[in-house]
């Protein structure tokens, strides 16, 4: 089989060229598409269920919110594993897949199956799904450089203006911020007031709630002219809040300012994030959707905040704390330089022991070939470009020369050997 595949080759050797240089083109190709990490993403294919319950004890959340969730989850098919944790206050559960299993068709049978399990769950509870990244998709990290700015209002930019911003770039998924403080509105309520104009504390509540909203009216025509009616109710001032009214007393109303104070706050913190021991920093980790090219990630990321500084209050800008696109980089370089000295290498070997350069070739043009060929297979398996596969093939130029030198040895024996019978 071997000596017929070889005579075959030997008398088509033009197709046999053309079927190398249409090899190395769709190896080529391969390259540019194929995903490009610094590490292997070797998490499991799972997903995760989110569900915060404030104020409850982790005993209270396993009961009621874990534990619902779990039993009720593990139907879903193709499930390798259910796992759950519970904090206080919250609960996450970790649905693990087989391998092979698509990440958004395990999402989708997840969201099916929470569809019923909700109703399980106390009142006023929601689980939601977390990112569809991975343990390794947290490929930036920034902070923003802004003096003279409270970190309430950092935080309030972060999240209202930046975060929103940087989520519609191709390939991101979440962008999880940290730092500062969530500015809020407090109420602080006076219990002797309350006890003096006898309002209990939930029509306090229920007041606030329905007078932060719109009210939708009705459309009424005068001369000729049509008007629609609404309510404009939402809250944009202390004073708006101030003035919420939560009651009456003999034709006069008690207002919120009557029986608590309002002041602008920041929610309670459980840390802070310090940067480089310098003081309280704001920013956000970009997390990478799964399977995304992350090296093209964070360029259009770097690329997105470029554009997002532009409207920036005067003096503001983007820190980088953490780019893996440094690591990218530096471990693809330095596999590059190993596969050029290598196929140097062992050119000048195969030059010094054959003394023939047309032999020579016919070996060291096998290396760019074959090395294209494997992006092939790397893109059909799903094998981002990383340390560990181009390593890989570093490793495996030897053996890819190994083959063509037997056969030009074995062929410059022969010829020699015919030779030497011709002239006999």
């Amino acid at each position: 089989m071997i000596n017929q595949l070889i005579s075959l080759s030997l008398k088509n050797r033009y197709i046999v060229l053309l079927v190398a240089i249409a090899l190395f083109a769709w190896g080529s190709y391969a390259i540019r598409e194929n995903p490009i990490d610094a590490i292997p993403d070797l998490s499991e294919n799972q997903v995760i269920v989110f569900t915060e319950w404030q104020g409850r004890s982790p005993q209270i959340m396993e009961d009621q919110v874990t534990y619902p969730l779990v039993s009720n989850l593990q139907g879903i098919p193709r499930v390798k594993a259910v796992r759950a944790t519970s904090m206080f206050g919250m609960s996450f559960v970790y649905i693990v897949f087989d391998d092979k299993v698509d990440v958004y068709w395990a999402r989708s049978r997840v969201l099916e199956r929470l569809n019923y399990a909700q109703r399980l769950l106390p009142e006023g509870i929601t689980p939601t799904l977390g990112p569809d990244g991975t343990g390794v998709g947290h490929v930036l990290w920034y902070t923003l450089d802004a003096r003279g700015i409270d970190l309430g209002e950092q935080r309030a930019l972060q999240d209202w203006y930046i975060k929103l911003g940087l989520q519609t770039v191709p390939g991101v998924s979440e962008i999880a911020s940290f730092g500062g403080f969530e500015k809020q509105y407090q109420i602080n309520i006076d219990p002797h007031k309350l006890n003096y104009y006898n309002i209990p504390l939930s029509q306090v509540l229920k007041a606030v709630k329905s007078n932060n909203n719109d009210v939708g009216g009705r459309k009424f025509e005068m001369n000729g002219t049509g008007y629609i009616v609404r309510g404009l109710g939402y809250i944009k001032s202390l004073k708006d809040v101030e003035d919420i009214s939560i009651g009456t007393i003999k034709s006069v109303p008690v207002r919120v300012r009557d029986i608590a104070t309002v002041q602008m706050g920041g929610d309670l913190r459980l840390g802070i994030f310090d940067e480089n021991g310098t003081g309280e920093a704001v920013g956000g980790i970009v997390v990478m959707r799964y399977g995304e090219n992350a090296d093209q990630v964070i360029h259009a990321v770097k690329d997105k905040m470029k554009e997002i500084e532009r409207g920036l209050p005067s003096g503001v800008k983007f820190k980088i704390a953490y780019d893996r696109s440094e690591l990218i980089e530096s471990a693809i370089s330095s596999v590059k330089h190993t596969l050029i000295e290598e196929m140097i290498t062992v050119s000048i070997i195969v030059i010094l022991f054959l003394f023939s350069w047309r032999s020579a070739l016919s070996i060291i043009i096998q290396i760019p070939i074959t090395i294209a060929a494997s992006f092939i297979l790397l893109n059909a398996f799903g094998i981002s470009s990383n340390i560990m596969s181009l390593t890989g093939i570093a490793l495996a130029i030897g053996v890819i020369v190994d083959n063509g030198i037997v056969m030009v040895e074995n062929s410059h024996r022969n010829l020699s050997i015919a030779q030497e019978e011709e002239t006999l």
